[in-house]
């Protein structure tokens, strides 16, 4: 008997959805924004990167919009989604900064550093409901 893998749940309970493939993000490069216990900076929120965001981003010392191509990292630019760490979404949203999200690409895992109702509120793919 083979034990199955549960699937990969957003925050909103379905299944998880691609984030990006273009630029490629997710911990795995999957375009997904999965995580696991070797992912510790909890890379599960998909955001959609702004020009505040990326500033803010790199001042907090992780530049994001420099490409890095030892690494295959191409930079970002506002308008792509990427999967960004929930602490550092948190951090964003404390600060004033926190870029759109991406509900149904956003792990559920982000619920360990973000509240629901602060991804409801910055959500760009379902109206929030009260």
């Amino acid at each position: 008997m083979t034990l199955q893998e549960t699937p990969a749940r957003n925050v909103l309970g379905g299944p998880l959805v691609t984030c990006s493939m273009e630029p490629r993000t997710g911990w795995h490069r999957d375009g997904c924004c999965n995580t696991g216990p070797e992912d510790r900076g909890s890379h599960t929120v998909c955001a959609q990167m702004t020009a505040d965001f990326l500033v803010f981003s790199r001042a907090a010392g992780n530049d994001l919009s420099t490409p890095v191509p030892r690494f295959g990292f191409p930079g970002l630019e506002p308008g792509d989604r990427w999967c960004l760490c929930a602490p550092r979404w948190a951090e964003a949203l404390e600060a004033g900064f926190a870029p759109p999200v991406v509900l149904a690409g956003t792990h559920e895992g982000a619920l360990a550093h973000c509240r629901l109702e602060d991804l409801l509120a910055h959500a760009i793919d379902a109206q929030r409901v009260d």
